[in-house]
Parts: C-alpha cells; structure tokens; sequence
C-alpha cells in the first residue's frame, strides 16, 4: 500500500487527482465546522451533552462531530444513501427503472443518477424540517421564528446538497468513491477521541493504572485482529475456471485460453451493513426529530425508540437489545444477498462465457453453467453475510462494559473496505499511466 503511494505521488497526472480529493476533503471538514445561523453555542453544547449516548452519538459519528455542531453539513450523506437504496429497491418492482439500471448504459446512469439526487434533497428538506421543529423547542434558537427557520433549514438542505457535489467531483475528477471518501473522513476524523480515551484507560485520575494498560493493549490487539480479519476475508476471492475452445479463422488459429471468474468472499462489501444501520436508526431518527415528547414515556413509540437506538447505545434494557440485534443480524443477512445478485447476475454471466466459446471444465454450458455458478455465489454470500453480521454484532458488547469508544463494527468496515477500494483505484490509474505512456514511445 505505501509503496503504491509513494508511485502516485511521483506521477504528476495521479498527484494532481489526489491533491484535489484531498483540497475537496478539507472543504468538507471546514463545512462540518460551519454551525447554522441563529444559533446559539452555549445552549447548544448543553444540549448535545445531555442526548450523548443515543442516536446522536451515532449520527454524530458518521457527521465527523458536524451534528453535534449543528453544522451546515449536520445531515451529513445519508439522505443521498437513503435515496439510493429506495431507489434500487424501486428498481425491483417499476420494470422502467430496472431497464435504466441494468441495461441503459451512460443514458441509463445519467436518468438513475437524476432521480436520486431529486429524492436526496426531498429527503433532504424533511430532515431538515424535522431538526429545526426537534431543537426549536430547547432555546438553542437565538431568535425562533419564521425567518431562522427558513434560513436553518435552507442551510442544512444546501449544506447536503453540497456535499452530494463534493462526492460526485472526487468520484469524477479525484480518487476513489467520493460518497464513500466523505463517509470514512467523517469517521476518521473521530480518532483522536478514540485514541485519548485509550489514554484515559492508562492514566486515570490516580494516576498509571496496571487494568488500564492491559485493557488498553487488549483493545489495540483486538483492533488489529479485527482489521486483519476484515482485510482478509474482503480481498479472498473463489475462482472458477473457464476454458475457451480454439477456433481456426482462415489461417490463424484463435482462443485456447484458460482464465477464470473471481468470485470475492464478500462481494457485497459494506453496504448492506450500511443499508441495515439507516434502517434500524431511521424510526428512532424520525421519532426524535417529529415526536421527541414521547421518548422516556409508556407508549408504543418510546418502545420503538428504544428498540431502534439499542444498535447505537447500551443506556437500554437487554430485551431490546436483544431484540435489536437479531433483526440487525437478519437485515444485513438480507440486504447482502439482496445486493450481490443486484450486482451479479449468474445467467447473464453464463451466456457470456457461452457466446464468447467457453466452458466451465466438467460443465455443461446454458442452464447447468447458470446452477453452477448460482451454487458457488450462493454459499460465499452466506459466508459473507455471516461475517458482516459478526462483525457489526461483536463490537456492541462494549458497550455494556465500562469501555467507551468511538468506532464500531460498522466503522471499522467502512474505514477498511473504503481504504482497500481506493489503494485498489490508485494501483489501476498506475497501470493505465503505465500502458499509456508505453503506447506514447
């Protein structure tokens, strides 16, 4: 990995595209610095400190601290990831939608691409309501009214609607996926409080504490373990053979290759991860912003604010947690086998492999080719899907110790899976520098 950083940066095309993603990045972490006109800091602070543990918390993990801020940037990216699992889910049912997703080409993009920015600023503009009525009635409004709703709201739907810009143009014109890029700086950008509250462990308020220092090592080793883990398992891939028949053509005599499909471990990578955190925080999101009297009291939607938020926090009982966690488990499970065969699609693959003169070695090729891969992709997104579920579970044990930090199973996997995707993306742009300066000589 350092050494395919230190190539980019000795290659003036690719250091030009990374000192843009990185100019794009500090625009994005200014912005999450930037709080909201009409607001006050004090009242606001105090407010932030007595929500630490919920919802906020996990918000305010994924905002890099702009939630907590009330900042310009306080909705973050997740209406636009919003947007794009409603639209693919809408994709499976409105047989015009699936036409431009799987078979529309550019056009196609372009058409999907519109309609999810529309439904991100809709969703956008509700999040955005939903805030400013949630805090109006806590004073942390210099001078509520009219005006400063208008001018919050417009902040914060512009302040989306910005960042749904910034993503685009490092995807476009930088390096990696620009979504993903903002996501992993937000979640880095919380280290620091990770790492002193590693310290805290060690040096306590009597001074060097021994239990602190073996947690301490304990939680550095298990973070290792768990990296290595992760890195591992998303960079193992099943290859299937598939041999292509030689064909004479006039003279010459073509094809005779041995190749293979490659199959990863975890083709879905973190998004249905993702995909199952917005949908398991989305009720308590929606509760809080648009009916937070309720929380605290007897009622059908404090249960649910409770069930909702047990992903996020350990301040609820074991009943919900448990509760939380198996449905966790079960809509990762889904939304994994969801996303890989949304991504992958074995028949079309076989038909391939058919038109272009090949075989799977003992396979007969059309319908049995299809079953074969269908077998194989079956089994690895159960593996797959396990191993998210583990992941994103195991880390919520913490929580019900003593034991306090910021990142999770689920930002341990964005932060990894994202880091791997752009090295990745750095290595093709050196090759294609590579080829294109042979073809130049």
């Amino acid at each position: 990995m350092f050494k395919t950083i230190k190539n980019a940066l000795k290659t003036p095309e690719v250091r030009k595209k990374l000192l843009y993603t990185l100019i794009l990045i500090v625009i994005f972490r200014l912005g999450c610095f930037i709080t909201v006109p009409g607001v006050d800091a004090f009242a606001l602070s105090s407010q932030m400190k007595s929500a630490t543990g919920s919802l906020v918390g996990l918000i305010d993990t994924i905002s890099g601290g702009a939630f907590s801020r009330l900042s310009i940037f306080s909705m973050t990216i997740t209406p636009y990831i919003t947007s794009s699992i409603v639209i693919q889910l809408l994709a499976m049912i409105i047989p015009s939608l699936e036409k431009a997703l799987k078979e529309g080409g550019e056009e196609g993009k372009a058409k999907i691409n519109k309609y999810t920015k529309l439904l991100t600023l809709v969703l956008a503009l509700v999040e955005a309501l939903g805030i400013y009525f949630s805090y109006s009635s806590t004073g942390i409004f210099i001078d509520p009214g009219f005006l400063t709703a208008v001018t919050v709201i417009l902040s914060l739907v512009t302040g989306t609607a910005i960042l749904m810009w910034l993503g685009e143009q490092i995807t476009n014109k930088g390096i990696g996926n620009g979504i993903s890029i903002i996501i992993f700086i937000g979640i880095i950008s919380r280290l620091p409080a990770a790492v002193i509250t590693l310290w805290n462990l060690i040096v306590g308020a009597e001074g060097v504490s021994t239990v602190g220092i073996v947690t301490a090592l304990a939680i550095i080793v298990g973070a290792i373990v768990f990296v290595s883990g992760v890195v591992f398992v998303q960079q193992a891939e099943r290859r299937i053979p598939v041999q292509y028949a030689k064909k004479v053509v006039g003279r010459k005599m073509y094809g005779g290759q041995n190749t293979h499909i490659p199959l990863k471990l975890a083709m879905a990578g973190v998004m249905p991860v993702i995909f199952a955190s917005s949908f398991m925080t989305f009720p308590a999101m929606m509760i809080q912003i648009f009916a937070p009297d309720k929380i605290g009291t007897a009622g059908f939607l404090n249960g649910l604010y409770q069930f909702s938020i047990a992903t996020s926090t350990s301040n609820v009982s074991w009943g919900y947690s448990l509760a939380n966690a198996i449905v966790y488990l079960v809509l990762i499970v889904g939304f994994t086998f969801f996303y890989t065969y949304a991504t992958f699609n074995p028949a079309e693959v076989s038909t391939n492999i058919k038109q272009n003169g090949g075989f799977i070695p003992g396979i007969r090729a059309g319908k049995p080719t299809t079953d074969y891969i269908s077998s194989i992709l079956g089994k690895l997104t159960w593996f797959g899907a396990i191993f998210l579920s583990l992941i994103a579970i195991l880390p919520m044990l913490t929580r019900f110790s003593s034991i306090d930090i910021s990142f999770g199973g689920t930002s341990i996997l964005i932060v990894v899976g994202v880091a791997l995707e752009t090295v990745q993306q750095l290595e093709s742009q050196l090759v294609m520098r590579h080829y294109k300066g042979f073809l130049e000589k």
